[in-house]
């Protein structure tokens, strides 16, 4: 690939539809690459069918739901309801990348593939939750049905470069949140079934950090005015799910998606892999973005021990109430 100089990088010369063309080429190594490396698998082979049972309804001996029917713990259950109303909004996801990247050529196979893989991730964690029982199966319909009907628009539907940087990170994001409530879960099954979905969002996250990459090459001011903007802005695609606000707190609390995971184990690779804060040779649009970054992270780890002082202070709290 031929590198176009940084000093075209200015707005007047990088619209998106110059950028989709320039990225072409890398996003079909990319996808070569993702192709070769990514591993089929089978959902139905994830789901602990043996435990299923009627639910009441069209079937007589349907049993109700409770509770204690499950082996997952109550933040796991929290957890993997939030985790699968993200992955049920899959249709409106298509259609905003779908819209931004194209469906022609190498952007438009990658666009069809990575839906076809992530449609995996509701299909098994929806069977695993009902068979399983680990949660009120017309809650949880009641939730999808107001979650999906809200639709979704990204926050970065506006620029290209945003959506690229976004998804850099937010499929590293996925990845994490669905490793540790699997290990929170309480249940080998569960644990083992979303260690493999994050298997795929990692190497989805791989893709887009690549793609990322390039982009620095080509418009280096740009770019980072566009991860600045992301990482300062960041939010999760379930932010409009029923009670986020309210299950994220507690799925803070019991360690599955907090301000020093998204600090240490989701923004940080990402930027060290890329080296980030480091690069030079920018100019000063891209010179000050990249100085607010520096701020913003530096907020966010202060944030984030504080976070920790309190967290450590309940548990504490807690271990005292249990030995007494």
């Amino acid at each position: 690939m031929t590198i176009t100089p940084a000093h075209l990088g200015s707005p007047s010369v990088w619209t998106d539809a110059r950028l989709l063309y320039a990225l072409e080429e890398v996003v079909e190594k990319e996808l070569n690459r993702h192709l070769k490396v990514a591993k089929d698998w089978m959902p139905h082979e994830y789901v602990p069918w043996s435990d299923g049972r009627n639910f009441p309804g069209f079937f007589e001996d349907g049993e109700a739901w409770d509770k204690e029917q499950s082996k997952v713990t109550e933040v796991g259950r929290i957890a993997l309801v939030v985790n699968l109303l993200t992955e049920d909004n899959l249709p409106s996801y298509h259609h905003e990348i779908a819209s931004l990247f194209g469906r022609d050529g190498a952007w438009g196979t990658w666009v069809h593939r990575w839906t076809a893989e992530e449609g995996r991730h509701g299909i098994v964690m929806r069977d695993y939750l009902l068979a399983s029982r680990a949660v009120d199966p017309d809650k949880l319909e009641e939730f999808r049905m107001s979650h999906m009907s809200e639709g979704f628009e990204s926050d970065n539907r506006h620029s290209m470069l945003h959506s690229v940087a976004y998804v850099a990170f937010q499929e590293l994001a996925t990845r994490i949140s669905h490793r540790n409530t699997g290990h929170q879960s309480g249940d080998p099954v569960c644990d083992r079934m979303l260690a493999r979905i994050a298997t795929d969002e990692n190497l989805h996250m791989v893709f887009y950090r690549n793609l990322l990459k390039a982009a620095f090459e080509l418009a280096p001011d740009l770019t980072m005015q566009a991860v600045r903007d992301v990482v300062v802005n960041f939010r999760m695609p379930g932010h409009g799910i029923p009670g986020f606000e309210r299950a994220a707190a507690q799925m803070a609390i019991g360690e599955v998606y907090n301000m020093r995971i998204h600090h240490d184990d989701v923004l940080q690779p990402v930027l060290r892999f890329l080296k980030i804060m480091e690069m030079d040779g920018l100019g000063p649009e891209g010179l000050k973005a990249q100085e607010e970054l520096g701020v913003f992270l530096g907020g966010l780890d202060s944030e984030a021990r504080k976070f920790d002082e309190k967290l450590a202070a309940r548990k504490a709290r807690m271990a005292a109430r249990a030995a007494g």
